[in-house]
């Protein structure tokens, strides 16, 4: 018996705002605007293409942290480096700053998904992001017309995506910001019996909620798959569900959306999440993901 899945490697490519330049020995370096920068990458295992004068011009690197929860320090090389600078995707502005986690607010290889979802929304969709972070997931589909409920345990995250809110000039835009343990938000929501045409969520590894609460993403992924389930309905649209930093395989998250969303018709394809090196068009990979599309 035959047990073919689909599988599709999504590539984000560069844009205005972003270019990932090289990678290789263990790091990556990127352009984020008008920032270059030198992070630690363990997948970036292979030899690097551009010699050490380009590297030498990084305006900060990223000491520490390996992995996708480790915390470091930056090595700034150049005033210019800190502080916080635009950085903008089609109508999103999101203000970008060097942070203990190596993350600068943006992670470019999401740009698959967003397209996926701007492609999808319109006027009146509503559209639930978990572990929504700075907002970027949330204010592309607003400026289609999407209605966003914007779920995040971070007080600090949920600030910083406000402050891209009002950057992206999306003030009036139909957007909730909620700071909540994104696990007991959606358990409430099915209690009462709300619902959404498209959902999407990024659940860490590990982490904590505003009231100390603990996620696992292996214990806790399969109850949260279950609400998200009873929060879609025949004229939902999609469910995105990507997986960083975990020993899940890619298949493995398959199998649980499909005992998840099993009934609501569509198509679900994994895969991994990558981004092209520019020049080599090199793929370094990132993430996990899964999608269910009604319309796929």
């Amino acid at each position: 018996m035959s047990d073919v899945l689909p599988s599709e490697t999504l590539v984000a490519e560069p844009w205005s705002d972003y270019a990932l330049l090289d990678s290789g020995a263990g790091r990556k370096l990127e352009r984020f605007g008008s920032r270059l920068l030198d992070r630690p990458d363990s997948q970036a295992l292979w030899a690097r293409s551009r010699d050490a004068d380009a590297w030498a011009a990084a305006d900060a690197r990223f000491l520490g942290g390996k992995d996708e929860e480790g915390q470091g320090r930056w090595d700034i090389v150049t005033p210019h480096a800190e502080g916080v600078w635009p950085l903008s995707y089609g109508d999103a502005r999101c203000e970008a700053q060097l942070t203990t986690f190596r993350h600068v607010g943006l992670f470019p290889e999401q740009r698959v998904h967003w397209d996926f979802m701007a492609d999808r929304v319109g006027a009146g969709f509503s559209l639930l992001n978990l572990f929504g972070y700075t907002g970027l997931a949330s204010l592309i589909p607003a400026t289609r017309g999407a209605m966003v409920t914007h779920v995040d345990a971070s007080k600090k995250a949920i600030a910083w995506a406000r402050t891209n809110q009002e950057a992206s000039g999306l003030e009036a835009a139909p957007l909730r910001w909620i700071c909540d343990d994104a696990a007991r938000f959606a358990a409430r929501e099915v209690r009462r019996g709300n619902r959404y045409d498209g959902i999407v969520l990024d659940p860490p590894k590990y982490g904590r909620g505003p009231k100390n609460e603990v996620w696992r993403l292996e214990e806790q992924l399969p109850g949260l798959l279950a609400d998200v389930r009873a929060m879609l309905d025949d004229g939902s649209s999609f469910m995105v569900l990507t997986a960083y930093a975990t020993h899940l395989s890619a298949i493995t998250l398959r199998r649980l959306v499909e005992d998840a969303l099993g009934g609501l018709g569509g198509a679900i394809v994994h895969g991994e999440m990558t981004i092209r090196e520019e020049g080599s068009g090199r793929l370094l990979p990132t993430s996990l993901y899964v999608r269910w599309d009604r319309h796929g």
